[in-house]
């Protein structure tokens, strides 16, 4: 396990796991925070290893209860936009990480908690999950992503809704309205992660990763456009070893054994 100050990271079975790992603090995002996390996830976006990326809060209270006020509170706002700017680039390198990403929501994601499962491919809350964008409660603005990917992934009307309200919602609502994929007993969070990480890890690793550029590409261009770059991911997937062997795989009725090549 590599050791840092404020998260951990450790790969298992081709799982990576990114743990923000400040507990007492309810796993508030602080600067040092976002630049150890920017500086794993530049190393997990090298790496063949690293199949599927876990990312979750220590601790059974929380998975991020938002962004540090005590370390916001005082910054001017050229030192405000840097934060901000800071946050939404470490958050859209995980959005942009050729490896799928799944948030295993286990408690309060607020605020920064709330947008950074928001950057992830999928989203698994435990019952306990408690979902928000409580800033213009602080009177600010989410600053980490919120405006952009809560609308997107839940529609502008519901986004309005919750950003303007500041209202929490549970994991049952959040479920429902689509910002998340799954609840479940919090006791069994990791367990559904990490069934749902190994059933994609087992799957040809390039048609994987190609697939997740094809739907976060194609989903803001005209159809006629986004069919092509289908048409052109579908061909390269036939470059690959692992097209060979899962094509040889079904028709000889074995499981394929995908290398990744």
């Amino acid at each position: 396990m590599t050791e840092f100050n404020k998260i951990q990271f450790e790969v298992r079975n081709n799982l990576g796991y990114l743990t923000i790992n400040q507990p007492k603090k309810l796993n508030a995002l602080d600067t040092e925070t976002l630049l150890e996390m920017d500086q794993v996830l530049t190393d997990i976006d090298g790496r063949d290893d690293v199949r599927v990326l876990i990312v979750t809060g220590a601790g059974e209270k929380a998975f991020v209860a938002g962004a540090n006020v005590a370390e916001m509170k005082d910054k001017n706002p050229m030192e405000a936009f840097e934060f901000s700017t800071l946050g939404n680039s470490v958050f859209s390198k995980i959005a942009g990480l050729k490896q799928p990403t799944i948030a295993a929501v286990n408690g309060f994601a607020l605020g920064g908690g709330s947008e950074l499962a928001l950057a992830c491919d999928i989203r698994i809350a435990s019952d306990n999950a408690r979902f928000g964008q409580p800033e213009v409660g602080l009177g600010i603005v989410p600053g980490f992503g919120g405006t952009q990917r809560l609308s997107r992934l839940v529609g502008v009307a519901k986004a309005k809704e919750l950003i303007f309200t500041a209202r929490n919602i549970k994991a049952e609502e959040a479920e429902k309205i689509g910002l998340v994929n799954k609840v479940v007993p919090l006791e069994g969070l990791l367990e559904e992660v990490e069934k749902l990480g190994t059933q994609i890890a087992s799957n040809g690793r390039f048609a994987v990763e190609q697939s997740k550029v094809l739907i976060d590409q194609g989903i803001d261009l005209p159809l006629d456009h986004s069919l092509i770059l289908e048409a052109n991911g579908f061909g390269l997937c036939f470059a690959t070893e692992d097209q060979t062997e899962g094509m040889s795989a079904f028709l000889e009725k074995r499981d394929a054994n995908f290398t990744g090549k």
